[in-house]
């Protein structure tokens, strides 16, 4: 049996159908952990959605901000952007069913045996693994409550900037899921910078990557972690006992696996072709194509 981490697919299925070969992935033994953001841009979230959902109990994923804008289409609240390639999801049949399994996804998963968190996109620093998943409980229970709807209507916005503890109702909500399925850069105290989404050097002199926040509380817990794909260490090497496996697959960088049952952990790289073309910014940071 083994277990891999797979970086954002953002519906490039036949990239992560491609990595699978690659591992030679077992559907029998083997666990997958995704760390969300399995649909859109790419050309094919129908397909990898159903796929993912097929695995039943030898896939783990957390929901990343693609998946959430997903649900916040498919129930009527937002209108597809014209960068959604949400299009053949929002017609299958079986759309229901999907729509469904996505909203019963965490946005934090904690394996206690590997002692291992996965997320989408970040912690806040005064947040320990222990609180974020007891924060995103909140979260996660409205999303597969009857009220879900209602969180869709409310999710959206950078708002509020500080976290404390007595915060409450939607915008409580609103910045839970923002630090864990948004965040790339914030202040010493943890103010999020959600519109900073450029590769380290680029954002202003008060801001930090999340991960390295000086005495955040997670700092010696294992986290791996995607949605940020200007990272230059992306797929390729750990920072602080952190692992950001989301390498640029939708962009033309590569779709990343991490082999994660015993240490060190083991990357492993398929080089991808990009279903968009990639912005200016992943460009100017993205590593060089290499054979894994």
């Amino acid at each position: 049996m083994a277990t891999y981490a797979i970086g954002d697919v953002q519906g490039c299925y036949d990239e992560l159908r491609a990595l699978l070969t690659q591992i030679k992935f077992n559907s029998d033994r083997d666990q997958l952990w995704f760390c969300g953001d399995l649909v859109n841009r790419g050309p094919k979230s129908l397909k990898t959605l159903r796929f993912i959902k097929s695995l039943g109990a030898n896939a783990v994923t957390v929901l990343g901000n693609h998946d959430l804008h997903l649900l916040a289409t498919a129930y009527d609240h937002q209108k597809p952007g014209k960068k959604d390639t949400f299009d053949s999801l929002l017609r299958a049949d079986d759309a229901a069913e999907l729509f469904n399994w996505l909203r019963q996804q965490p946005l934090i998963f904690h394996d206690k045996k590997k002692n291992i968190s996965l997320i989408h996109a970040g912690l806040h620093p005064q947040w320990s693994i222990k609180k974020a998943k007891k924060l995103s409980q909140e979260v996660e229970a409205i999303l597969q409550s009857n009220n879900h709807i209602n969180f869709y209507k409310h999710m959206y916005g950078d708002k509020p900037h500080n976290w404390v503890d007595s915060l409450s109702g939607w915008p409580r909500y609103r910045f839970i899921t923002n630090i864990l399925t948004r965040l790339r850069y914030c202040d010493a105290q943890g103010k999020p910078a959600l519109s900073a989404k450029g590769a380290p050097g680029s954002q202003s002199r008060d801001l930090w990557p999340w991960y390295e926040v000086p005495n955040r509380l997670s700092q010696n817990d294992c986290i791996i972690f995607g949605h940020w794909s200007t990272l230059p260490h992306a797929g390729i090497t750990s920072i602080n006992n952190t692992y950001a496996i989301d390498s640029g697959c939708l962009w033309g960088g590569a779709l990343t696996a991490l082999k994660i049952d015993e240490r060190p952990f083991q990357y492993i790289r398929l080089d991808c072709p990009g279903a968009l073309k990639p912005p200016a910014k992943y460009l100017k940071n993205r590593p060089k194509k290499k054979a894994s």
